[in-house]
């Protein structure tokens, strides 16, 4: 008896002391297909999660016999991937357009007066009535439209309405008195356009500020209501992490505050627009860093989009002879900063869109650089490159900046600008990786969709949400699944000097990551856009998902 007594004892004592011995977690998944997308590319069964951080990621038996924790969640075959970072966007205009009239896809100018009434009738406390998301290029003739419609529809209530791509808008009468615009008026790098020795309303680059900037400034009560809808969305949809594009110090302080006290989460890699009043508030304090936000970049225009024509082209457009668009600022402008950032751990971001500004913006880069380098500083779109600068990227360690999507909405009108032979050049993702072996990919968001699922399909398939064209877009640049993938997490996360902290799935890292339902690197092109996101984490954190 004492014998058996004594059995039952060390039995009990054994498995007590064996639970004694594993190490406490908050949060551990198993049963799952990880995703580390660390160097090696490798997969994994099961994550250990405390404190925010990933302390463990291997095989099921490993982790469950080491660890034990709060909350354990048999992942049921999930797919789990690092949270998705997009390279470039603009998080805040973002969240604008959510409180906006939506004008996306407009088949017409009268549809979208349409739309702005029912808009208007529901928000006929607004001030301004503000609209985003149109396009001429899906009207019938792709001409720009003139306000003669909006003037008749809101004769008394200034309408801004941006275009899809940001760089061009149309104004009524009412905004455009309100801003002391004249017909005949012209300014540096824009086009105000007058007819018949009228104002039509359209504003194209550097001109749309000039009414823009006359719309009510919001609250701060008003950016944490925008801002949380705005992150909720990106959660939906695995995103973790943001880089916003060209905002003013002011609006960081903002996000700051928001983040500090909880009101949103989302993590935001900040560039600063190119303005005196940007530079002279951080260049004398340096890089600013918190768990949330990171501000260490300027964002610079080098030109207009190719869709308004304000893109600078080496050639006239196809389309509109004698015309090459236009640079935003002198080369001057764009080589003192160059000269200034140098000596500083900022990045120079610049976007450019057509072939020479593209070039002008390779050059001067490569004169203040000189070689090879970790300044990482970007080339924003790089969307029509000469054959002859591709190299360029490379001497100076130029980190081409991507947005799959501009590639797979563009083409229905592209070779229409471009021709043949310059489309060559165009959309280059697999050329431009070539340059430097990793490539940050991001959406442009609002001016793309929110969706990264989006930016897979174009990125591989070469093909729109509507599956054209049959046999893909340029196929000879496409991207793999796993080239893909790195570029929506490790190689977004290095372009914002994040790839320690985010990125991937390692031991040490933010436990930023979501589940899904199917294998992306399996996944057909019908399927990629069903993929459904069951839960979404951020520091370990559930923030999307039952």
């Amino acid at each position: 008896m004492m014998m058996r007594t004594t059995i039952i004892f060390i039995l009990l004592a054994t498995i007590v002391t064996g639970c004694k011995m594993k190490e406490k977690a908050n949060l551990i998944i198993h049963h799952a297909t990880i995703y580390t997308v660390d160097s090696s590319f490798s997969k994994a069964e099961a994550i250990a999660v405390k404190d925010g951080k990933i302390v463990a990621i291997g095989a099921n038996d490993d982790i469950l016999k080491k660890y034990s924790a709060n909350e354990t969640i048999d992942a049921q075959g999930k797919f789990i991937y690092p949270g998705l970072i997009d390279a470039h966007s603009h998080f805040v205009g973002y969240a604008n357009s959510l409180f906006a009239a939506d004008l996306y896809d407009s088949k017409s100018f009268e549809e979208i007066v349409e739309r702005l009434q029912k808009f208007a009738k529901t928000h006929s406390q607004e001030k301004w009535i503000i609209g985003r998301g149109w396009d001429q290029n899906k009207f019938p003739g792709k001409q720009f439209p003139t306000n003669d419609l909006l003037n008749k529809a809101f004769p008394d209530k200034p309408v801004y309405l941006t275009r899809v791509d940001g760089h061009a808008a149309i104004a009524n009468n009412i905004a455009l008195n309100i801003a002391g615009l004249k017909p005949g008026q012209k300014i540096n790098g824009s086009v105000i356009e007058t007819a018949n020795g009228k104002l039509t309303g359209l504003l194209i680059d550097n001109a749309t500020h000039l009414v823009g900037s006359l719309i009510p400034a919001l609250t701060k009560q008003d950016y944490a209501k925008r801002l949380w809808h705005a992150q909720q969305n990106c959660f939906a949809y695995g995103l973790t992490t943001v880089t916003d594009c060209g905002l003013n110090y002011k609006t960081t302080q903002i996000i700051d505050t928001l983040q500090q006290e909880s009101a949103i989460s989302m993590r935001v890699y900040a560039m600063l627009s190119d303005d005196k009043e940007n530079f002279d508030y951080i260049l004398p304090k340096g890089p600013y860093k918190t768990d949330k936000l990171y501000i260490r970049a300027f964002k610079f225009y080098a030109d207009g989009a190719l869709g308004s024509r304000g893109a600078c082209l080496l050639q006239p457009y196809s389309d509109k002879p004698g015309w090459q668009g236009f640079l935003l600022s002198t080369p001057a402008h764009f080589d003192s900063a160059a000269q200034m950032l140098a000596n500083t751990d900022f990045q120079m971001c610049t976007h450019a869109i057509g072939d020479s500004g593209n070039r002008m913006i390779l050059h001067i880069y490569n004169k203040v650089l000189k070689e090879k380098n970790d300044k990482r500083w970007r080339v924003e779109h790089a969307q029509i490159i000469n054959q002859k600068d591709f190299d360029l990227f490379k001497q100076a360690s130029i980190v081409p900046s991507v947005q799959p999507t501009h590639a797979t909405s563009d083409m229905y009108w592209a070779e229409e600008r471009l021709g043949k032979e310059r489309l060559k050049g165009g959309y280059a993702f697999k050329q431009l990786l070539q340059e430097n072996g990793w490539l940050p990919l991001g959406t442009d968001f609002p001016v793309e969709d929110i969706n990264p699922f989006k930016t897979f399909l174009a990125a591989v398939f070469r093909k729109d949400a509507k599956g054209f064209p049959d046999a893909g877009f340029q196929m000879e640049n496409a991207l793999t699944k796993e080239q893909t993938l790195r570029g929506m997490t490790i190689w977004a996360a290095k372009a914002c000097f994040l790839e320690n902290e985010v990125g991937s799935l390692e031991k040490g890292k933010k436990a930023d990551f979501f589940l899904a339902d199917k294998d992306l690197m399996k996944v057909t092109e019908k399927d990629i856009l069903s993929i459904n996101v069951s839960s979404t984490y951020l520091g370990g954190k559930k923030v999307f998902g039952k």
